[in-house]
């Protein structure tokens, strides 16, 4: 006698895989989320420069951590770029028009760059340790192909 698949309602659900975001993809979701959190920033507190940095942070992993194994190289250069894209909404224009607002953005990433080499050196961190990560599971691949008298270039089923 077959046995049935069991009802949907007592399936447990499946997991979702994490996002795979391409180098274009990742560079996106990093500086538009900084623009929005700028925004909401200086909605909220201002334009506070610390909590926009604050929030720097967690956006930097979740942007190396979501990136495609093939782009992991993009994510460490995309987040200072994404940093400097959502600057704007909260830096002081000074004395107002095109030049006072370069000279503001000038002024907050000099002041500012504690919240940037640190985001971006989680970022390396991350890409660094999924990197190193994906060479293990390649290799262990490959001894296991080998022990199993798979040739080179083909992968065993």
């Amino acid at each position: 006698m077959a046995r049935r698949p069991a009802p949907a309602a007592v399936r447990p659900p499946r997991r979702t895989s994490p996002p795979r975001l391409t180098g274009l993809g990742g560079g996106l979701f990093c500086g538009a989320t900084m623009f929005a959190l700028a925004c909401l920033d200086h909605l909220l507190f201002g334009g506070s420069a610390t909590v926009y940095g604050v929030l720097f942070l967690p956006v930097c992993v979740l942007t190396a951590l979501w990136v495609r194994p093939g782009d992991l190289v993009t994510a460490p250069v995309v987040v200072p770029i994404a940093f400097a894209f959502g600057l704007p909404p909260i830096t002081d224009e000074g004395g107002g028009g095109f030049g006072g607002h370069l000279m503001g953005l000038v002024t907050a990433l000099a002041l500012q760059a504690g919240w940037l080499y640190g985001g971006t050196l989680a970022a390396v961190l991350v890409v660094t340790v999924r990197r190193v990560r994906l060479m293990a599971r390649r290799r262990a691949a490959q001894r296991r192909d080998r022990a199993h008298g798979v040739p080179p270039g083909r992968q065993a089923r």
